[in-house]
């Protein structure tokens, strides 16, 4: 056997269609499960929070060219 024979596991979905999938469980689930709708509200919300502070860090302090000390780590720059 050589080392190409062995490839990782596929998944069945892939792309566009997996995203479908995921939205169509996370539909069913909230709709099914009364507990999950509040689980994924806080995840959502916490979600948004996370990305507007991120967000606002980066808008008022963004990364200079100069604060950056060791561009090419590797050397191959």
């Amino acid at each position: 056997m050589d080392a190409n024979s062995q490839s990782e596991p596929r998944s069945h979905f892939r792309g566009a269609a997996g995203l479908l999938v995921a939205v169509g469980v996370v539909a069913v689930l909230l709709i099914a499960l009364p507990a999950y709708r509040w689980f994924f509200l806080i995840s959502v919300g916490i979600g948004i929070v996370v990305a507007a502070i991120l967000y606002l860090w980066h808008k008022f302090k963004p990364v200079k060219e100069a604060d950056v000390d060791h561009k090419h780590p590797l050397g191959l720059g």
